[in-house]
């Protein structure tokens, strides 16, 4: 027999399924106007932050290499992505943001409303207290 969620944790659950959902939705309408599915503007976006190989690009994401390289294919032949030689280790191929890449990542990101900052209608004080929490049910205190 499953144990009861008690109401109060059943309406906590809902609200962050909520919240999420309304940011990718949000998210995946910004991407289609700048001709990106939702996984282009996402892998645009952390190689906006720091060239990545590959796997690094799967694991944040949580899918298979293999869906990222055609993602990649995709956004090189845009030419929004670039693969270079990692200075680290040259059998290693880096997928970099081009110029243009990191512009339109920018232009996306700052036409979102809601999921540019969800949070917009928090103080300080109550960001840091919901970063606090997130990051203890995440097992991630500092």
């Amino acid at each position: 027999m499953a144990a009861r969620i008690d109401p109060l944790t059943r309406e906590v659950v809902d609200l962050i399924g909520t919240v999420v959902s309304r940011y990718y939705s949000e998210y995946d309408a910004a991407a289609s106007k700048h001709q990106l599915t939702g996984a282009q503007a996402r892998v645009l976006g952390l190689l906006a932050l720091e060239p990545l190989p590959m796997r690094r690009i799967a694991e944040q994401l949580k899918c298979e290499p293999s869906n990222i390289t055609g993602i990649v294919d995709r956004l090189e032949a845009r030419g929004l992505v670039e693969r270079r030689p990692d200075p680290a280790d040259r059998r290693v191929k880096l997928a970099a943001a081009t110029a243009e890449g990191r512009q339109t990542y920018e232009r996306l990101r700052s036409s979102l409303e809601f999921a540019r900052e969800p949070l917009a209608q928090l103080s300080a004080a109550e960001r840091t207290a919901l970063r606090d929490i997130l990051r203890h049910m995440l097992g991630l205190e500092a």
